[in-house]
Formats: C-alpha cells, structure tokens, sequence
C-alpha cells in the first residue's frame, strides 16, 4: 500500500468506514479456512452415497475441486470488474437489477449463511464433546448448547477487533491442514503396507443416475463452499486487484490436492460400509489408525470447523451490511461501530438467525437443500458475467477470463440445479418456494415506498435505538470516494 492510500485509509472525525486490512496472505487463509471445514468430514459419506462406489467418489472430490476453480476464476473477473463487497449480491444488482439481488439476499440470509455457519457449528460441537463420551453418542443437547455458545463467543471476535478475527483465521487454518496431513500419512502407511483391497474394483456400484450424480455433487461441493467468500470482503482487500485473483489461484489448488489425497485415505482404510455406518469419518479413521493418540482427530477436527466458522462470520457479514447499505435490509444492520469501525448490528443480526437454525436434525438432507438453492444463484451471477460481456464491453476488467471457462461453467451449474429436481424433489421444492416468497417480500419492503407514517416511524425508532444500543453511525467516507 502506497503512503497516500494509507493516509486515506485512516478515519477522520467526519469519516467512518472499514480500512483494507486484509493482506494477500489473510486472503488465502480466509478462502483456505472457510472451505476446509466440516465438510472434508462430513461429506465423505454423502458423496459415497449417491455416487454408489469408491472410484466414482473420489472422481466426483476431483470434479468438485475443478469446478469450484472454474467458478473461482469466474468471480475474480466479477471482482475485479465489480470491486464491492457483498459478493453474488452485488454481481447480480449489477447485471439484473434490485429484485433478483434482493432474492439472493433473501435466501442467503435465511438459508445459506446461516445453515452453513450451523452445520459447522454443530460439527465442532459433536467433535469437540465426544472424547467425553468414548463410544456414545454426546448428549442433543449439550452439543447444542457448546454451538450456540461458540458462534457467540466468534461474534463477539468479530465485532471486537478485525486483526483478532484474521490471527484466528491464520492459526485455525494451519493447524486444519496439519490435521488432514496426520490422515494422509496414516491413509498413505497404510496403502504402502499392501492394503489395496478397497480399490480393487473402484467403480463397481456406480449409481449412473443423472440425479443421483448432483446430488453426489452437491455432497462434494458443499466441502468446497466458501471459495467465493473473499469476494464478499473485497472493501477490505489490500489491491484487490492483484490480491483477489491470487488468493483464488493460491487457495483453490491447494484445497483440491488436500481433499483429493485426504479421500484417497479415508477409503484405503475405510471400507465403504465403514464411511456409509459412521456419522463421524475422520473419527472411526482415528480410531482405526491413530490408537492410543486417536483423540487427537476430534481435537483436530474441532480446530478445523472452529477456523471455518470464525472466516465464514466475518465474510458474511459483510454481505447482509452491503445489503442493507443499499436499502434491502433494514438501515440498522448498515451501522458501523464508532471505535472499531466493524459492522456490529450485521454480526449480531446475523448471530441471532443462526442460533435459530441450530434444531436442524438432518443434515445431508439440509446440505441438499442448502446446494440447491445456492447452485441456482452462482448460475445467476456466472450468467451475469456472459451477460454484462455484450451489455459492458468497455467496463475495465483488470482480469477477463477465456470466454469458455464461464460458458463450461453456467452449463455445468444449470446441470447441477435441472437433475436433482426429481431426484430430491422435496428439497428442491422447499428451496424454490422460499426464492419465490420473497418476491411478494420485496415488494411490500422495498419497492412500497409510500408506507403509513406509524410504519416508517417504526423502523425510523428501530434504527435510531440500534444505532444507541452499539453505540454505531451509517458508513461515511470522504466527498472524493462517493
């Protein structure tokens, strides 16, 4: 950073915004530290599921990999075209307008983040309580309550000080990848010891079905949420320009090798009756491995998804804050702390709808329903891009990816959103009902602009008491970057 842009990255008395603190390398950390998360150990199993064999499982981890990068060099040209925060919001208000952003907002803060950021915490919950337990399932009820106590606990980080949430993110990530390296030397002493018995016949099983295969992929791709996640923090990002795209390249390589050789170990030890009878994968491989030390797995894993959730908090927020800066979410949720300059009122809004989702009791059904309407929306961003290529030819584009990376992708994710609707029509159908709810939503909230006085006075008073209970003002920047 140059001395005049860090001279206007400090805030005066008249102006209030987020600083870019975020360095190429807590970029990484953020892409690496949301994805390797509760999915490398939870979603084994779901992929092995649909997909009906071994040799069709690791295809379907190497595929996801492929084509979570493809989508990762398709946003950084939505990044860097379009360098706001927010993400697949901000893409999509810029190709479509505001109802189709406000339907993502929509979604995305009622089932994607929150479901996620659930999933996660449930995860490290179940993983941090059962050494307690030995052979027994912990207690609902306490793996609830240790949940709901660590996304509190990470609020509370995130509202405090940004730097804490970025050294949390570095250490958690490290210590994440050095727990999937202990099972890849284990899977790999144990290949090179002769045991080769589950590869024998690596395809037999296979379950061909169209369907069947994107749900396999939703399984998979759901390991691999949260490659977009930096692009939601891009305000922030140190040259974004150059940082953006190096992050993505960086990261997601490194990611897929990881998931790709980690599988390759759950299944050389594993039997596929194992992987399909354990709710727990990195922990029946622990037990079977590690011996004496194998409570290290589920200390590890805990470690793994703890990470996950702090990055996956702090780049959400930022979401539901552009969103709300931009009139689609209530004014209060767009404050910034005075001190900290951190968008506390979004944290905690957001602390609050995940806690609720914590009663979830399924949760491959719920990774289902969470793809699929997640799949819909990155096939509306990528389809922006194609889009704004003809209706923007002149925008500045410090990166333009070949025109068939995007084309490969949109077809492969309009896939991923047609074949499951018979396979998983349930889901499919929750997850398409609720886009459609907010259409009469945005409507009545947004687009109603003469409302009666009593109403506006109300969200006027809940905006002002917001505003004195965190001791927090709107965004202010200087006249020469409005």
């Amino acid at each position: 950073m140059t001395k005049k842009n860090a001279i206007e990255e400090e805030h005066s008395g008249d102006e209030f915004k987020m600083k870019k603190q975020l360095t190429l390398v807590d970029g990484v950390a953020i892409i690496v530290g949301v994805i390797v998360g509760s999915g490398i150990f939870v979603s084994p199993k779901g992929v092995l599921r649909y997909s009906g064999s071994v040799g069709m499982a690791i295809v379907v981890w190497i595929m996801s990999g492929i084509l979570s990068m493809l989508g990762a060099l398709c946003y950084a040209e939505l990044g860097t075209m379009i360098p706001k925060s927010g993400g697949d919001y901000a893409y999509i208000s810029e190709a479509f307008g505001p109802l189709p952003a406000f339907l993502y907002l929509w979604v995305a803060l009622f089932i994607l983040v929150p479901t996620g950021n659930a999933i996660t915490s449930l995860t490290f919950a179940q993983y941090i309580l059962q050494p307690f337990w030995g052979d027994c399932d912990a207690p609902i009820e306490a793996v609830t309550l240790v949940a709901a106590a660590t996304i509190c606990g990470l609020t509370v980080i995130n509202c405090y000080n940004v730097k804490w949430v970025t050294r949390v993110t570095d250490i958690f990530t490290a210590t994440k990848i050095f727990a999937l390296l202990i099972i890849v030397g284990a899977g790999a002493y144990y290949l090179f010891t002769g045991h080769y018995e589950h590869f024998e016949a690596p395809m037999e099983g296979t379950n061909w079905d169209p369907g069947f295969i994107a749900l396999a992929f939703y399984s998979g791709l759901f390991s691999y949420s949260g490659w977009n996640y930096l692009n939601y923090v891009t305000e922030e990002l140190q040259n974004p320009y150059r940082n953006l795209p190096r992050a993505i390249c960086i990261s997601m390589p490194l990611v897929t090798t990881i998931y790709v050789i980690t599988n390759i170990a759950y299944f050389a030890v594993l039997s596929p009756y194992d992987i399909l009878a354990s709710n727990a994968v990195a922990m029946t491989f622990g037990d079977k491995m590690l011996g004496l030390v194998s409570f290290v797995m589920p200390l590890f894993v805990a470690c793994a998804t703890f990470g996950s959730l702090n990055g996956a908090i702090f780049a959400s927020a930022r979401l539901f804050f552009v969103g709300a800066r931009a009139g689609h979410l209530p004014r209060a949720i767009a404050l910034i702390d005075v001190k900290r300059l951190t968008p506390v009122p979004s944290l905690v809004f957001m602390c609050i709808i995940t806690l609720a989702q914590l009663l979830v009791a399924d949760v491959y059904i719920l990774i289902n329903y969470v793809q699929f309407v997640e799949a819909l929306f990155i096939t509306i961003s990528v389809l922006g891009l194609l889009y704004m290529r003809y209706t923007r030819p002149e925008a500045l584009r410090p990166i333009k990816v070949n025109f068939a990376l995007p084309c490969i992708f949109f077809l492969i994710c309009t896939f991923l959103v047609t074949f499951p609707c018979y396979a998983s029509p349930v889901e499919v159908g929750v997850g398409l009902s609720f886009v459609l709810f907010g259409i009469p939503v945005y409507y009545v909230t947004i687009w109603w602009k003469h409302k009666p006085s009593w109403l506006q006075n109300f969200f006027d008073d809940c905006n002002d008491w917001c505003a004195k209970l965190f001791m927090c003002v709107p965004e202010q920047v200087s006249d020469k970057e409005q």
